[in-house]
């Protein structure tokens, strides 16, 4: 008898160095998404900490270093801060539309500033418009582009000023790259508002999770992710939600290791270097 779906083959990347860590380097497992139960997979991956790049699905595999920590926002119980109160009224009149997973010049005008600003170094700095449209358009899977616009004056949709590919799973939304105006003279914290707007979204659709990739502990750029709360974490005897002592510590140690300079390096969702392992 053949079984309904195969079991997926893994592969290993060669090591490279750490996009998040300086002095160590990285690897990661990955299997390619594809065929008729690919969205099924894809989720099960997601269950134990892979996260989706175009049609492959991966994880780290370091040998010397668990550093990366798949996380969860617990959006039905989600308690926002003051600041994230105010962040909320401050860019509530922007109007967010889903647009199917399909790129535009406008979308990756805004991503090449957004990079400019925030990630000169990184891997993705030398994006073209076809390396976008591979990220956003090749998805085996149920993505959407979740566009943040300005009102005109006539109260319809006008400049964009964020937006994020988002991967709908039954158990929540999977944020898979978001990008925004980073120096926008009259707004601050879009960033984050695009974070809170989606746990907001997964809330009234009574979806539990919102998934927002990997906490790396030391990492400057990473540690805006402990600031959501309730926040679940994968361990090794599956997740696990964090308690109100122990985040408010991890709050008071993000603020004390805040970096506004820019550092080399990546943002979930980069396609994996794919070597030999």
């Amino acid at each position: 008898m053949t079984a309904p779906i195969r079991f997926p083959r893994f592969f290993v990347t060669s090591a490279a160095p750490c996009p998040y860590l300086p002095g160590r380097s990285e690897r990661k497992v990955f299997t390619e998404l594809k065929g008729p139960h690919a969205e099924q997979l894809n989720e099960a991956l997601g269950r134990i900490g892979f996260r989706r790049s175009q049609t492959v699905a991966y994880r780290p595999s370091c040998l010397d270093c668990q550093s990366c920590v798949s996380v969860r926002v617990a959006a039905l119980d989600f308690e926002p801060s003051n600041t994230q109160r105010r962040n909320l009224r401050r860019n509530g009149d922007l109007i967010a539309i889903e647009c199917r997973p399909w790129a535009t010049d406008e979308q990756f005008a805004l991503l090449q500033q957004y990079l400019g600003e925030r990630h000169p170094d990184g891997g993705m700095a030398a994006m073209d418009e076809m390396d976008f449209a591979d990220m956003v358009e090749h998805t085996p899977v149920s993505s959407t582009m979740i566009e943040y616009r300005e009102r005109t004056p006539s109260g319809e949709p006008g400049r964009l000023v964020g937006a994020c590919l988002t991967d709908r799973q039954s158990d929540g939304l999977s944020m898979i790259y978001s990008f925004y105006d980073a120096h926008h003279p009259m707004r601050t914290g879009l960033g984050n508002y695009i974070i809170l707007d989606h746990i907001r979204r997964a809330a009234a659709e009574g979806l539990p999770f919102v998934y927002l990739g990997y906490w790396v502990e030391g990492s400057p750029r990473m540690q805006y992710k402990v600031r959501y709360r309730p926040l679940e974490k994968l361990t090794r005897d599956g997740w696990e939600r964090i308690s109100r002592e122990e985040q408010d510590a991890l709050i008071v140690s993000a603020t004390k290791r805040r970096n506004p300079v820019p550092i080399a390096s990546g943002k979930d969702g980069r396609q994996p270097r794919i070597g030999t392992s």
